[in-house]
């Protein structure tokens, strides 16, 4: 199929796939006229690729776990987790572990903003901020949950 009927199954634009082509997440086949053919299994790739995408991980995160991907059957199950020899080597708990730690600091970050911003409007505005927006007390009332 050609690069657009591929981005519609997919759900993205032509750009995308070929940012997610350059990027070395899929690979299109190219006619003789050089036009871009994506078959099945790439349009699989690309669903496999856009839920780990939409899941926080980042295209970098993806690329390590291409070929792990296309060794999946369509709907895996999860499999028993056991302990061997390769169990340090295996990537997926590396990439997941790494990810979930950025996104709890990131979340710790955005707290700490946003407390900083709530307790600054406090300051300056007292309660008037905390009525526009529907609170009944001041600002920092909104993050203690009074």
């Amino acid at each position: 199929m050609r690069i657009g009927d591929a981005a519609a199954a997919v759900g993205v634009t032509t750009r995308t796939l070929r940012y997610y082509e350059q990027r070395g997440l899929v690979t299109a086949r190219r006619t003789a006229s050089g036009q871009r053919e994506y078959g099945e299994d790439d349009v699989r790739r690309l669903h496999a690729v856009r839920g780990l995408l939409d899941s926080g991980l980042t295209i970098g995160d993806v690329r390590r776990l291409i070929d792990i991907i296309d060794a999946l059957p369509d709907s895996p199950t999860v499999p028993q987790v056991r302990p061997g020899p390769y169990s340090e080597k295996c990537v997926v708990p590396q990439v997941a572990i790494r990810r979930l730690a950025e996104l709890d600091a990131r979340i710790r970050q955005l707290t700490e903003l946003r407390d900083r911003l709530a307790d600054g409007l406090d300051l300056r505005f007292g309660v008037l901020v905390g009525q526009l927006i529907g609170l009944d007390g001041p600002m920092s009332d909104a993050r203690t949950g009074s």
